[in-house]
């Protein structure tokens, strides 16, 4: 009986399932408003802040994405990422530090928060 063909079989498998558990772990789903680099949360331009994006960009600034108080770099095709300036999304991809390697974006609703004014405190 041949061992070799059965070595080599346990071997790719002990190599690819880290390398494929690696994948669908580094993928997650995460939902901000698209802006730019230079501006990050808030636009020189507030009127429209899809006009300031684009001369942003224009000027040398990358897409990014304001989730809070954090701003992440976005890494991608900018044709993906442009229809959306401005917008609130949700954009799959993978997560290193402050930069988001962006898989999909698509549109999402903003979560309105509850008015609280008229609650005691």
């Amino acid at each position: 009986m041949k061992k070799t063909p059965i070595f080599i079989a346990v071997l790719l498998g002990a190599i690819m399932v880290p390398t494929i558990q690696q994948i669908h772990a580094a993928t997650q789903s995460i939902q901000g408003v698209i802006s730019d680099s230079m501006c990050g949360k808030k636009h020189m331009q507030p009127s429209n802040n899809a006009d300031c994006i684009a001369k942003c960009l224009k000027g040398g600034a990358g897409y990014a994405l304001v989730v809070g108080k954090r701003v992440y770099t976005l890494a991608g095709k900018p044709e993906t990422i442009a229809p959306f300036a401005g917008k609130h999304v949700k954009v799959e991809g993978s997560v290193k530090g402050d930069t988001i390697t962006v898989a999909s974006v698509i549109e999402a609703k903003a979560v309105a928060m509850p008015d609280m004014s008229g609650m005691p405190m």
